[in-house]
């Protein structure tokens, strides 16, 4: 065999080596890549899990707004009902007033009519008594003509008597109409006074429950940083219950909660079933703009916060019925400057005792 025959085997033999390296090396890259495909898939995975869960949490809790907004709806119906049946009934009084007044205005004219024909029957008499004397004066042969003119002044007279006693019924009657309208009058003044009243009524009653529930607040919370009482609501500054960007109360907000809470069940069962109060939870926040995963603006943020306070209330024992969530965003600050004071103070959880 010559030697350049054999330096050709040689050749060929040496490929197989390489070939082997480089199908190892693709094998070890095609692994290496199905790897990454397969992590990150699981990694979108959860991901995608994740947002479906808080999906279904913002959905629950859009139903619970709902379901609170429909009740705000159903009391304001009730209201309207009510209103409208009084206004009816006024509405009612009034005709009737109407016109048992037009009723006594006709009785007044039939009166000065009858007044008038008295008048003139009178007349008569006078003229027929007069022309009796001058022929009774003149004459005394035409006794039969007189005696004719005095049947005729007796029957003018008992003619006369006749239309007095129909015109004192007519009077009668008349008295009986103006007294009847006068009473109507009365019933109608004093229905819109007992109107006034339980209105009355209902807010000082409400306001001296508001009142006692506020005061002995002052003296649960008087010593706790953060808190503060404006007119009619106890505010809380949101560092006392939350963290920032965050709708979950903390240990210390849950504990100044539990006092709330206690002091609400000690007044719930003295305020009458008929009052229908309720105590609403504000959420504000401040300007400064939120996007996260779990919140997409301010508005979110507040009413998050605000319905996690109700559901810890709940918790508590205060009875659902009495309670009301809302969230304000940034649209109702306490301070309109641009500071970090002034955001302090707006962001904030307000509390009010109302009227639903």
């Amino acid at each position: 065999m010559s030697a350049r025959s054999l330096r050709a085997r040689r050749a060929g033999l040496d490929i197989w080596p390489g070939f082997v390296d480089a199908l190892a090396n693709l094998l070890l890259v095609v692994s290496f890549v199905l790897s990454v495909f397969i992590l990150a898939q699981f990694y979108l995975t959860q991901a995608l899990s994740g947002r479906d869960d808080a999906l279904r949490e913002l959905n629950a809790r859009a139903a619970e707004l709902a379901e609170l907004l429909a009740m705000e709806k159903a009391a304001g119906n009730e209201l309207r009902s009510e209103v409208a049946r009084l206004s009816a009934t006024l509405q009612n009084t009034s005709r009737e007033l109407d016109t048992k007044t037009r009723a006594t205005a006709d009785a007044q004219q039939t009166i000065a009519q009858l007044r008038d024909l008295v008048l003139q029957r009178e007349g008569v008499v006078a003229a027929a008594q007069g022309e009796i004397a001058g022929i009774q004066g003149s004459l005394e042969a035409e006794k039969q003509v007189s005696l004719q003119a005095q049947a005729q002044v007796k029957l003018l007279n008992e003619q006369i008597a006749a239309l007095r006693a129909q015109l004192a019924q007519i009077a009668v009657a008349l008295d009986a109409a103006e007294a009847k309208d006068k009473e109507s009058q009365v019933v109608i003044a004093d229905l819109g006074a007992r109107l006034n009243q339980a209105l009355a009524a209902k807010v000082e009653e409400l306001a001296r429950y508001r009142s006692e529930f506020f005061g002995k607040l002052r003296e649960v919370l008087a010593n706790t940083p953060g808190v503060q009482i404006v007119g009619d609501r106890f505010i809380f500054q949101s560092e006392v219950l939350f963290d920032s960007g965050s709708a979950d109360i903390g240990e210390a907000g849950q504990e100044q909660l539990r006092k709330i809470a206690a002091v609400l069940n000690e007044i719930a069962p003295k305020i009458p079933a008929e009052l229908n109060w309720v105590l609403r939870v504000d959420g504000h926040t401040d300007t400064v703009p939120i996007f996260t995963e779990r919140f997409r603006s301010n508005w979110e943020l507040s009413a998050a916060r605000a319905l996690s306070v109700v559901n810890f209330l709940t918790g508590q024992g205060v009875p659902p019925s009495h309670l009301a969530a809302a969230g304000f965003g940034q649209f109702h600050p306490l301070d309109p400057t641009n500071s970090d004071a002034a955001r302090a103070r707006n962001r904030r959880i307000e509390l009010k005792l109302t009227e639903r």
